[in-house]
């Protein structure tokens, strides 16, 4: 199995979710949101195709990160690879953090007829869903570029079959999973 990749795996960030976190770039987007920071990400031909084999052993050396990001490009063009590269990360007790410029209810219908979405749903645990809209942008807003995006608690939304929003301030109580060293997650 492979994906595409916008550029190598960004250990280290504070800035794509709660904790420290890698961030997976991946390549291929179709929204084409006016004013996106990541316009080089949109092409579905650019970038480059790895082993999702190759991903999982990046992952095995990373070392206090308490999460990973999916970005780009948009990761659900990608929800077979992105699904295993999740499940593995959860598997290392890291969190999973998601951003996507579909609409959560909208991949929930796409779903349907791509199950490989779901399996991607349902390994992560924070998704921030929405296309960036310039008219609502503000460096105001904590983990999303503008207002109408919402950051959303996957897990408990999946459970109580409505959206439920995740509170950032609670995210690192709620989902931390990171790797734990004498009584504090690092």
């Amino acid at each position: 199995m492979t994906i595409r990749l916008a550029s190598d795996l960004q250990p280290d960030s504070v800035v794509d979710g709660t904790g420290i976190r890698t961030v997976i770039w991946t390549q291929g987007c179709g929204h084409d949101c006016p004013g996106c920071h990541n316009p080089e990400t949109h092409d579905f031909e650019g970038g480059w195709v790895i082993e999702v084999q190759d991903i999982l052993e990046e992952i095995d050396e990373l070392e206090a990160q308490t999460g990973v990001t999916f970005s780009g490009g948009d990761p659900f063009y990608q929800p077979d690879s992105c699904a295993v590269i999740a499940k593995y990360v959860h598997k290392k007790k890291m969190d999973v953090w998601c951003y996507t410029g579909f609409i959560y209810e909208d991949l929930l219908a796409m779903s349907k007829k791509n199950p490989a979405i779901m399996d991607f749903l349902k390994e992560i645990d924070i998704l921030v869903d929405g296309p960036f809209i310039m008219a609502k942008h503000s460096y105001n807003l904590k983990f999303r570029g503008s207002s109408n995006q919402r950051i959303i608690d996957v897990k408990k939304s999946l459970k109580e079959k409505k959206v439920v929003i995740a509170m950032v301030d609670d995210v690192e109580i709620d989902f931390n999973r990171g790797r734990k060293k004498e009584g504090l997650y690092i």
